[in-house]
């Protein structure tokens, strides 16, 4: 009868285990979920303040052409192109902002200044965002590497997360303006 007894608890003890480890990995998915959210929202504010830019006709005609084309491509990718068409505006907004006589012109114009500073938080946003991101799928990972979650398929059918990659360095004369 003792065995018994020790049988049902070392199976409970297991099943408490696998069950807090299953929430676990939900709540990890969650976390990623809501940070894919806010990572996507990032992006689309500076793809649209960059696609802004680009029509506002204070820019010379070939940064506009650049910054538009980058930043529409940007909103309009496909999930499986968003990285390079991320990247692609992220290089050209450094190609455009190069030099500080850009940035001054632009600076110039009615509503330059609060165009400038709502590119420069959006840029710096970015980085933050997709860290923030691709911290959690590191965590999930790290978890469902584990045999336990993998022979009790704990994960249920949700997709192996993948993390964002993207060239997000800001042009250096924006992210002089967003310093400490």
């Amino acid at each position: 009868m003792t065995t018994l007894i020790w049988i049902v608890a070392a199976l409970v003890v297991i099943g408490v285990y696998l069950s807090w480890t299953a929430g676990r990995l939900d709540r990890l998915h969650s976390r990623i979920d809501a940070a894919r959210a806010a990572l996507d929202a990032q992006l689309l504010r500076r793809a649209s303040v960059a696609q802004e830019l680009g029509t506002a006709g204070v820019l010379d005609p070939a940064a506009s052409i650049v910054l538009y084309q980058a930043a529409h491509a940007a909103r309009q990718a496909e999930e499986e192109h968003r990285e390079v068409a991320e990247s692609e505006l992220s290089q050209a907004l450094r190609a455009v902002f190069a030099e500080v006589p850009q940035v001054e012109a632009v600076r110039e114009a009615p509503g330059g200044e609060e165009s400038l500073t709502e590119l420069s938080e959006a840029v710096r946003r970015v980085p933050m965002a997709r860290r923030f991101h691709n911290d959690a799928v590191r965590a999930a990972r790290a978890v469902r590497k584990h045999r336990v979650v993998r022979w009790f398929r704990l994960a249920g059918h949700a997709p192996f997360p993948m993390a964002f990659e993207m060239d997000d360095e800001p042009p250096a004369v924006l992210e002089a303006r967003t310093g400490p």
